[in-house]
């Protein structure tokens, strides 16, 4: 008789791959072929993994059809099966899996679409944490200021994609009444995602202050972000954006 954690490795090879004949000769049949028995297990296993999948990327099931969704679904829970209890953190891979995706490659936007999906659902679930207060900052040099680096609240993700996917993404809400068509061609967008007090979203960010932010989620000085926000448009006004970041609640903490 195998041991038990052989037994447990077989199980999981078993759900997302073929039986596993030690297994089938360990599985009591009691009316039912073992290799049935195993078989139902894995469909309530796949089916529950694609209704999580679909419930965390509705927008991506919209554009490719529920069929064509659950097809791409069981090809990447084979090949990415859960690391994590928590289900609302299953998923993560998904967006690069579309993106290798052969069926998929004539949908260019698809990936980036999944990304901002996958992204309000890490904002919807991140950790809470109490914003920085800007006054906290009134005792530091002048000097001081430029060597500045900040710690974002653990919601926030900041996206970028050569297409209009905030535009996607809102004409295929289930509440939408009209459609309206989406230019693909009308050129891409910044986005920061977040929480705000109990809801979650987004909103375009232009690309220097995008460049600004992204500088500094990075672990970059204040004076580095700043450079880099100028090199995109000399008409960047570092007050302003650091106004802005210090009191609209992005910011979790600081350091010098």
């Amino acid at each position: 008789m195998p041991a038990l954690h052989e037994l447990q490795a077989a199980f999981l090879q078993a759900m997302f791959g073929p039986d596993e004949p030690q297994l089938l000769a360990a599985i009591a049949g009691d009316g039912l072929l073992p290799a049935a028995r195993l078989q139902i297990y894995r469909h309530h296993v796949l089916t529950s993994l694609t209704e999580v999948l679909q419930a965390t990327f509705p927008v991506v099931c919209r554009l490719v059809d529920e069929r064509f969704f659950r097809y791409a679904a069981d090809a990447y829970i084979r090949q990415y099966p859960p690391k994590a209890p928590c289900l609302f953190e299953y998923g993560a891979d998904f967006p690069a899996f579309l993106a290798a995706f052969p069926p998929c490659r004539h949908l260019a936007y698809l990936a980036d679409v999944a990304r901002l999906e996958w992204a309000l659902n890490t904002a919807l679930h991140a950790e809470v944490r109490a914003p920085l207060d800007p006054t906290e900052l009134g005792g530091l040099a002048p000097h001081d200021m430029a060597q500045l680096t900040f710690q974002f609240d653990p919601s926030v993700t900041l996206l970028d994609s050569p297409w209009p996917i905030d535009q996607i993404w809102h004409v295929h809400q289930v509440d939408e009444e009209v459609y309206a068509p989406v230019d693909l061609n009308a050129g891409g967008v910044a986005l920061e995602i977040r929480r705000w007090e109990d809801d979650v979203g987004f909103r375009r960010l232009d690309h220097s202050l995008y460049t600004f932010r992204t500088t500094l989620a990075a672990g970059h000085a204040l004076a580095t972000a700043a450079e880099a926000a100028l090199a995109v448009s000399q008409e960047f006004d570092c007050v302003t954006a650091l106004h802005e970041l210090l009191t609209d609640s992005v910011i979790s903490g600081f350091t010098l």
